[in-house]
């Protein structure tokens, strides 16, 4: 893996390293360039206006250029002044992957660029959407600190087994639409497909919630008053046609509130409303009402069984603090309360998300089962028992007994040892010869191994991923198809290379080339290509008083018009090329 580490970088855990791709900054073309610079001119031009005033400032500090494809690394530098850093991706990344990085102050961005037909707006994640549109936000220390506690909550969230499944078809949507060549039907197929999943999800889960909150404010946020909202959601501040749209009464604009996590979001269309948020403050507020409802703060019997139905590797905490983390395959309840769990292959246990010694999967191998909540008959919980407690009720070392805990589970065994936390709480009762039964149907028998019985009352906190990230091999991610770069034929070959000579042009690299004999070619072979030609225009009006210039700008002008004519859906863009040139004109 090859991209420039910084101290930020340097603290990734390896799961994450395995989703980085080196961004090679060659890849980049002159169209692309050319694609870059007229969507930032076109929106700082506009979003100076309407955005939120962190916008422009953070452009500066981030070390975005509007003339050039930011270079991940040199973005980095200037980063780690903010304590961020910034990695390049393929395209979308898991839901909770993309919240993890965030929780680690690490930027996420897609490198890959739009391509000229869809300059406008690109289903997928680009360069543009995330390095001009999430980047410069960031640099306002109270938005910054909201992204990253979202990641830290967001990654927390519990999915449900179809969440995977919808997230790789809006991931193969996104690329197939962004690749050329598609066909209209193969779009159709692919875009059926996510109506379908999104039909039949069910009961929204804890990421898609999540989802939905990231939506409406990292993504397609506003700030202000409702009357005079500014915008500062990275998927607007990148659209040249939505930063627009949404600005309109068209958009119905509503007060922020936690009823953003319950309304859904289409990904392939504009978007009917919008939430404003009164200030960055406030988002932090919400996400924390929301946190409260979520199983990493509520546990109990509901926060297990969102495990169970996830089928992915997650932890739950009992009242001892003692975490057990693992794909969670049973759980018995009782009175509403879980009596009894069970996980299916390797698990581990901990402490404060610090694995216990001798408690790793290489010991928990196959599956860990145990008893919790509280004895039949008995007021007072293991975990609350002093040492003279234990004694009285036989919970105590040489001892063979039997417990029967409310649910009709019992356990019989030789006590070995008890493991205690910092605290002095017992967490773990260690047995030989156990078994276990619940209504008389044993559990799990140990024969002569030892069997370990976790101690806790309560499920206190139920929760995505492992407790100690040590614990298990996370670096497993396969990609199951990439981004479709654009296929290099001749004619793109010789279409790149006008683009080049213009951009050297106007850097000062190669002067002596011949615009005039640059926009006959594009003329002859290349009739449709309108940026370009924009690009030549602006060139030619930098000298308004040299005579042959205004020749040239009007001769442009012409074959722009006849453009216009032949596809009347880009005349905006050809317009709002022209009127940029013209502004900055009279601006300067």
């Amino acid at each position: 893996m090859r991209y420039e580490s910084n101290l930020i970088l340097d603290k990734l855990p390896k799961h994450l390293q395995q989703y980085i791709k080196h961004q090679d900054y060659g890849e980049y073309s002159a169209i692309d360039q050319a694609v870059w610079r007229y969507v930032m001119r076109k929106n700082v031009d506009y979003l100076g206006k309407v955005a939120h005033s962190s916008y422009i400032d953070g452009l500066k500090k981030t070390g975005i250029s509007i003339e050039n494809i930011p270079n991940m690394y040199g973005m980095n530098r200037i980063l780690k002044d903010i304590g961020w850093a910034a990695v390049a991706v393929d395209g979308f990344i898991p839901p909770s992957v993309f919240m993890e990085f965030q929780a680690y102050n690490v930027l996420v961005i897609a490198s890959n660029i739009r391509q000229l037909e869809h300059i406008e707006y690109t289903p997928a994640p680009d360069i543009i959407h995330e390095g001009a549109g999430h980047a410069p936000i960031i640099a306002n220390p109270e938005y910054a600190e909201y992204l990253r506690r979202f990641g830290e909550i967001g990654s927390k969230a519990i999915s449900n087994a179809k969440d995977f499944e919808l997230y790789d078809a809006v991931r193969h949507l996104s690329i197939i639409k962004e690749a050329s060549g598609t066909s209209k039907k193969e779009i159709s197929v692919a875009e059926k497909h996510i109506d379908e999943l999104q039909g039949n999800m069910g009961e929204p889960s804890e990421m898609a919630l999540v989802r939905n909150l990231h939506w409406w404010t990292v993504e397609y946020g506003l700030i202000g008053s409702i009357e005079n909202p500014k915008i500062y959601g990275a998927g607007l501040l990148s659209s040249i046609g939505e930063s627009t749209w949404c600005m309109t009464n068209r958009v119905n604009k509503m007060p922020y509130s936690l009823e953003a996590a319950y309304t859904p979001f289409d990904i392939t269309k504009p978007q009917p409303q919008l939430f404003v948020t009164p200030d960055f403050a406030f988002l932090s507020q919400v996400l924390e009402e929301f946190a409260n409802t979520m199983a990493l703060r509520k546990g109990g019997l509901n926060g297990i069984k969102k495990l169970i139905n996830s089928k992915e590797l997650g932890t739950i905490e009992l009242s001892t603090g003692l975490q057990i983390s693992g794909t969670f395959d049973k759980v018995i309840e009782f009175a509403k309360k879980p009596v009894f769990f069970q996980t299916k292959g390797k698990t581990s246990l901990s402490y404060r998300e610090k694995e216990l010694v001798g408690h790793g999967t290489e010991k928990h191998n196959s599956s860990f089962g145990s008893p919790i909540g509280k004895l039949k008959g008995i007021n007072l919980a293991i975990e609350d028992m002093s040492p003279r407690d234990l004694k009285a009720y036989t919970i105590y070392e040489g001892e063979t007994i039997s417990l029967e805990f409310e649910g009709e589970i019992t356990i019989e065994g030789e006590i070995i040892t008890g493991t205690r936390n910092p605290r002095g709480e017992i967490i773990l009762i260690t047995f030989r010869n156990c078994i276990v039964k619940h209504k008389g149907g044993v559990l799990f028998a140990s024969n002569e191994e030892l069997y370990n019985m976790a101690v806790g009352e309560n499920i206190v906190s139920a929760f995505n991923g492992p407790a100690d990230l040590n614990s298990f091999d996370l670096v497993t991610h396969k990609i199951s198809e990439t981004s479709i770069k654009p296929k290099k034929n001749y004619e793109r070959n010789q279409l790149e290379r006008l683009y080049q000579q213009i951009r050297d042009f106007r850097e000062g690299k190669n002067t002596t080339i011949s615009r005039n004999k640059v926009l006959k070619e594009i003329s002859t072979h290349f009739p449709e290509d309108w940026l370009l030609p924009v690009e030549l225009y602006g060139l030619a009006k930098m000298n308004p008083e040299n005579q042959g210039e205004k020749e040239f700008a009007r001769e442009i002008l012409m074959h722009l018009e006849t453009i216009k004519k032949n596809n009347p859906k880009e005349g905006h863009l050809i317009d709002n090329g022209i009127n940029l040139v013209n502004t900055t004109l009279i601006s300067h």
